[in-house]
């Protein structure tokens, strides 16, 4: 089935008439193998660290019901995120492909499964993702003009608005423009946090750690709830969502088979640590109520231990959730990137300018969708929303990897684990989705919803082959109409995922700007 649409997508680039997909091809221009194992850590913390460690501890706190048990649930979801990541390491050496969980799922269970994953991540996952991280992004920075009230909601999303934008035309830009705005704004968000965990060891060792005494840690502010823990647990599960984003990018990493899993096994622990001793910080200076109260955790302990310093907290988590906008739209452009090779994504989406080697056709896709999500205000929700529909694909793609063991248990796996992690996370997987539901039908329900909405959209648009004459010509027009507007070709093929493994600096640069101007 999944060949079939392929092709349809090759062909759907080029129009009658026009050469440039197929001179694409041949050119050189592609998306190069230049990430290495530094670069291949700074994308997996800079998009881990995005908003969630300064907005999600509300969130976490209001539903764990004390702080011993928020404590608890940050530090098992780091460690379920880390089995998580075990299992995506030997899917990702197993099937080197672009795209991730995508990829995954779309090879192993077919055409109609990847689809859907695709479909949700494009109305759901990543523009919510965005849309989060901007409106924190706007939060932090209007919060301190606005020191006795919230900000007005009209001025939270246009600011919103403007980081996207504005970070959209750096990706459209440059690759290299991207890369270093992500090295600035990641150093920004561990210098943001080193100071939260540098001024909490300060006011332990002054004292104050009420909170954290066993006495005091488990003192209930509201009964226990099964369900309302397991909303604690997406709620942190948000904090870490970003941790598989690097195998959304494995064709362009550097030995790959070496790189991917090294880049894993660093960043999740380090995460874990910042994530656990950063929460610890916050209850040493906030007392439980203090902290539900507060709409920018961050900035009102800065206010309490900082004094007239204080301005520094909500700069640098500014920077902080601005990176974090920035890495979203670099790996969101890859994956859909890889679902228009695919043939599950208009094919237009899966072409790069010919000069500055970027997806630019998926970069303006992914900018306006998550435009049109910033209507809804209620971050939150929207944690919500991202959290239940993750963890339903998460459960998917691990299952999917014992599914592979026993379809194809010769298969060359470079990594090869235990069997018991991807079932023990497989567990995890059931609890979360089963009480997530049991607590918020609605919010679980719209989101299976809007995902089986992807059902016809595939076999209308993808598995039916047969289209009429009229439809293909007004999709090959809009292709070539696109190609003109963004100046883009289809990249040349990446056999066997060794094309590209040369290094490449200026030499690549010549080869990106090796088009004729006459050929777009």
């Amino acid at each position: 089935m999944t060949d079939g649409p392929r092709q349809r997508g090759n062909a759907a680039s080029t129009p009658a008439g026009d050469s440039s997909s197929d001179t694409g091809k041949d050119s050189g221009v592609a998306l190069k193998k230049e990430i290495g194992l530094v670069s291949a850590c700074g994308i997996i913390v800079g998009n881990i660290i995005g908003s969630g460690i300064f907005v999600s501890p509300k969130g976490v706190l209001e539903n764990a019901s004390s702080v011993g048990l928020a404590l608890i649930v940050w530090i098992v979801t780091g460690i379920i995120t880390a089995i998580g990541a075990l299992c995506y390491a030997e899917l990702g050496v197993t099937i080197p492909k672009s795209g991730g969980d995508y990829a995954y799922v779309n090879d192993i269970f077919g055409g109609l499964a990847g689809f859907l994953r695709l479909w949700i991540a494009v109305l759901v996952i990543y523009p919510t993702n965005q849309a989060v991280i901007a409106l924190t992004f706007a939060n932090y920075v209007l919060q301190p003009l606005f020191p006795t009230c919230f900000p007005p909601e009209n001025g939270l999303r246009l600011m919103a608005a403007v980081c996207l934008l504005l970070l959209t035309w750096v990706n459209c830009s440059s690759v290299r423009w991207a890369t270093r705005v992500q090295d600035v704004f990641t150093a920004g968000k561990l210098l943001a946090l080193a100071l939260i965990i540098i001024m909490g060891i300060v006011q332990i060792c002054k004292g104050e750690y009420h909170w954290l005494e066993p006495a005091h840690a488990f003192e209930s502010f509201q009964e226990y709830d099964v369900g309302l823990i397991a909303l604690a647990f997406l709620q942190g599960s948000f904090a870490y969502g970003g941790w598989n984003f690097l195998n959304y990018v494995t064709e362009e990493l550097v030995d790959p088979y070496t790189n991917l899993p090294r880049a894993i096994f660093i960043s999740i622990p380090l995460v874990t640590f910042v994530y656990v001793f950063a929460n610890i910080a916050y209850v040493t200076a906030m007392s439980p109520q203090e902290l539900l109260a507060s709409n920018a955790v961050a900035v009102t302990f800065g206010e309490k231990l900082l004094g007239v310093m204080a301005w520094i907290m909500p700069i640098s988590v500014a920077l902080s959730t601005f990176g974090g906008v920035n890495g979203s739209l670099f790996t969101s452009s890859r994956l859909f990137f890889a679902g228009a090779r695919e043939g599950h994504l208009p094919s237009l989406l899966a072409m790069i300018h010919v000069k500055r080697c970027t997806p630019i056709p998926a970069l303006l896709f992914t900018c306006v969708s998550t435009l049109l999500m910033l209507c809804t205000s209620d971050m939150y929700t929207l944690i919500n929303y991202v959290g239940f529909i993750n963890y339903l694909f998460y459960g998917v793609t691990v299952a999917g990897q014992i599914v592979l063991r026993i379809k194809q248990p010769d298969m060359h796996r470079p990594i090869k684990i235990s069997l018991v992690w991807p079932v023990i996370y497989l567990l995890f997987w059931a609890f979360l989705l089963i009480f997530s539901l049991y607590s918020e039908p609605v919010v679980c329900g719209i989101g299976l919803a809007i995902m089986l909405t992807g059902v016809p959209v595939y076999f209308l648009g993808v598995y039916w082959d047969k289209k009429p004459q009229c439809f293909n010509a007004f999709v090959d027009k809009m292709t070539y109409v696109g190609q003109k507007f963004c100046v883009v070709v289809y990249p040349a093929e990446n056999e066997g995922g060794d094309a590209g493994n040369k290094e490449e600096s200026d030499g690549g640069k010549e080869e990106c700007g090796a088009l004729k101007s006459e050929e777009c």
